[in-house]
């Protein structure tokens, strides 16, 4: 006999796509089902808002700062105050969806984004925008933790690394489409758009979450909630982005801020290994393959985030390229991605993450290189395409597998709280750089 227990006969059917408790098959959702495909349209739709607008507001900036008057230190605050509230706040948006709920929170997320978006398209002036941009940050902190915890919570056991390959091809075109998008919104209808689409994506977002997908949460987050450590978990994680964000810099304050940050740390540490009920359980870093998958993931998108900022000002300032042509330069990544990153997730799930770790950053890396070759009087086919392709299949080859793997080694009743770490590793790895300004060729946003 199972130790599966058998339903009564007043007890009411599973939802369609989840299979009946006692009929031989894993619990969850399925991902081929109807139900699983909602909850990965849901999680892709709520995920690609934070990628696309965190990579689509670079190709906007030089338009921004013109229209509004505001200067360089002005333009590097937009993105500065959406980093520093989405890196300050992503651990306390995990905690709060593993004990209230991670559809809900997801769902508050994304509500909470999409109006921080249509203040940001509506703002007067350069100091309504930034804080319209802190706010989005905040609803970023939100959804961005819930969305993958709503599969991890959600897909059978079987499914996910398809799953997660899937959300991670389409919610890495998000973050690859973003320059192009923006490029064609900047040079058309406006850059006050490339906020206000997140508008309707919202609006189509939230009530498929609240149709289609269960909610979950973690049967073991009682007690009181953490709030010294969300505080100091908050505190520490702001400052240390900040302080990464301006370390160029290297005044006083920034200095102050690291330093203030890493103390800050190491009191969230003493304090959640004291805790009873801690935000963040201590014991999920004695997983060396978590810890060491997460300083992977800090590594190579630390990498990921300063070249695709760069690579669309390369093209756009040296090349002489449109901010719509940079932007479509781009699509052979994406393509490749969404091609590959299911079947790659769920080939990585079948041989373990070794390999892909290891050959997906070396391939990337090598097309990072061939973009060396990208000059004043550089070939799209000769010295721009090969590169993105390269690029594109280490992306597809490293993207999924890495998720995956984070997931596996957790516990799926916290994955709202380990999946910010992740996550959190992403955001201080884009900021404007010194000059948007071309030292020759054509305007950045000069129509082409």
């Amino acid at each position: 006999m199972s130790g599966e227990p058998v339903p009564g006969p007043g007890a009411p059917p599973p939802p369609p796509g989840v299979p009946s408790p006692g009929a031989g098959a894993e619990p969850g959702v399925a991902l081929r089902s109807a139900r699983g495909r909602w909850v990965l349209l849901a999680t892709v739709l709520g995920s690609a808002m934070a990628l696309l607008d965190s990579t689509v507001v670079n190709v906007a900036l030089p338009r921004i700062g013109h229209d509004l008057g505001a200067d360089l230190a002005v333009l590097q605050w937009t993105v500065n105050a959406y980093l520093v509230t989405l890196a300050g706040l992503i651990l306390v948006g995990g905690a709060l969806g593993d004990r209230f709920g991670r559809r809900r929170i997801f769902v508050l997320g994304v509500v909470w984004f999409a109006a921080g978006s249509l203040l940001c398209g509506i703002a007067p002036n350069a100091g309504v925008l930034i804080g319209a941009r802190a706010l989005q940050g905040i609803g970023g902190a939100l959804l961005t933790p819930g969305s993958l915890a709503l599969i991890q919570g959600s897909i059978r056991a079987g499914d996910r690394g398809r799953a997660v390959g899937l959300w991670s091809g389409f919610g890495g075109v998000g973050a690859a489409v973003g320059p192009f998008l923006g490029g064609w919104l900047v040079d058309g209808p406006g850059w006050r758009w490339v906020f206000l689409l997140n508008v309707p994506v919202a609006a189509l977002c939230v009530p498929v979450a609240l149709r289609h997908v269960p909610e979950s949460k973690d049967p073991q987050a009682g007690g009181r909630f953490d709030v010294a450590g969300a505080v100091l978990g908050a505190s520490s994680l702001a400052l240390v982005t900040y302080a990464l964000i301006e370390a160029r810099s290297a005044t006083g304050a920034v200095i102050a801020a690291g330093v203030g940050g890493v103390l800050l740390a190491a009191a969230f540490v003493y304090v959640e290994r004291r805790r009873r009920h801690p935000m963040v359980p201590p014991d999920v870093f004695a997983s060396r393959q978590f810890t060491a998958v997460n300083l992977v993931t800090l590594c190579v998108y630390a990498a990921l985030g300063g070249f695709f900022f760069l690579v669309v000002l390369q093209l756009q300032v040296v090349s002489g390229y449109s901010a719509l042509g940079a932007g479509a330069a781009l699509l052979p990544t994406t393509v490749l991605m969404l091609l590959m990153s299911a079947r790659a997730g769920a080939f990585g799930e079948r041989i373990g993450p070794r390999i892909p770790l290891t050959v997906g950053p070396l391939v990337c890396a090598a097309g990072m290189l061939l973009t060396l070759r990208v000059g004043p009087q550089a070939s799209y086919v000769g010295d721009v395409l090969p590169a993105m392709a390269l690029l594109g299949l280490g992306l597809a080859a490293l993207v999924a597998p890495l998720t995956a793997t984070v997931l596996a080694a957790l516990d799926p009743g916290r994955a709202g709280r380990c999946r910010c770490w992740p996550g959190w590793a992403r955001t201080p790895t884009c900021r404007p750089v010194p000059s948007t300004r071309p030292t020759g060729g054509r305007s950045p946003g000069a129509r082409g």
